[in-house]
């Protein structure tokens, strides 16, 4: 059956993380999702340990349909999450790391922010409560959309750039406690760009290149979903909402070599190089 959203997800050498994610997607009020599970660990592979295999047949239970892949050689993060995208059929695409906590009502809150927003890509920021007790009051600037999102260009090195820091640490926490946005409603903010959680407009993130571009990088890179959202952005606009109902489980990172940074090599048009000085 086609869903309104296909929720993607990429996995490497994470099988306990990857249970209590799809777990979160058990609990989600929003019903019309299906899945696909993309892995590259060794095997056995994370999504065979048993579980993740119990979260799959619950989800499977609850009426979704369940994709596994393999998916090898490893070529990078950018190819892992091309081939998700060439899996997916919903008019909506989530994005999901393999290390997060979902709130019940998430899935629900981005749908109706990307029927309301219709722009490119909407997410909540990765929140990790292990600094909830660190309070950074000069990161906490967020400018929000008094209007409908518009396209906007962001790029290292401008001003817009700096909206990132919002993101560190327990920083969105902190700010949607201090401005009580009512559970069930959302405020849609600029964005330099968002980990981890993001919903995109299929076809838009496609007419953009989608992930293309991982065949101009080597295999070791980061950054692949921060390049395909300021293109994505550029052309349609994308945007945060608060609050967000999403925390990281704050594993150490899979990405050991992160030197190739994708938004720093390449640039917003497809097959473009930035100077490298």
């Amino acid at each position: 059956m086609t869903a309104l959203v296909d929720v993607l997800i990429a996995t490497y050498q994470r099988a306990a993380a990857l249970a209590v994610t799809l777990t979160s997607l058990c609990a989600q009020t929003f019903r019309g999702f299906n899945i696909v599970v993309s892995d590259q660990s060794d095997d056995p592979g994370a999504y065979a340990a048993p579980e993740a295999r119990a979260a799959l047949r619950v989800l499977r239970a609850h009426g979704h349909r369940v994709e596994t892949h393999r998916h090898l050689p490893r070529r990078g993060l950018a190819e892992h999450r091309q081939f998700l995208l060439e899996r997916a059929q919903a008019r909506y695409a989530l994005f999901l790391d393999d290390d997060l906590i979902l709130e019940p009502d998430t899935v629900a809150r981005l749908t109706r922010a990307m029927e309301r927003e219709r722009c490119g890509f909407v997410g909540q920021a990765v929140i990790g409560l292990s600094y909830i007790n660190d309070v950074r009051p000069h990161e906490q600037s967020i400018e929000f959309w008094q209007e409908r999102v518009q396209p906007e260009t962001v790029v290292p090195g401008s001003p817009a750039w700096q909206r990132h820091r919002l993101h560190n640490a327990a920083n969105l926490y902190h700010v949607q406690r201090r401005l009580h946005v009512p559970r069930g409603e959302y405020r849609a903010y600029r964005v330099a760009w968002i980990g981890g959680c993001v919903m995109y407009d299929a076809e838009k993130l496609r007419a953009t290149g989608g992930f293309e571009f991982w065949r101009e990088l080597p295999p070791e890179h980061c950054g692949e979903d921060v390049l395909a959202q300021m293109r994505v952005m550029a052309r349609h606009g994308g945007c945060g909402i608060i609050p967000s109902g999403v925390y990281h489980q704050e594993l150490p990172t899979t990405v050991a070599d992160r030197r190739i940074d994708a938004p720093h090599v390449l640039s917003l048009e497809s097959g473009a190089r930035r100077d490298a000085s």
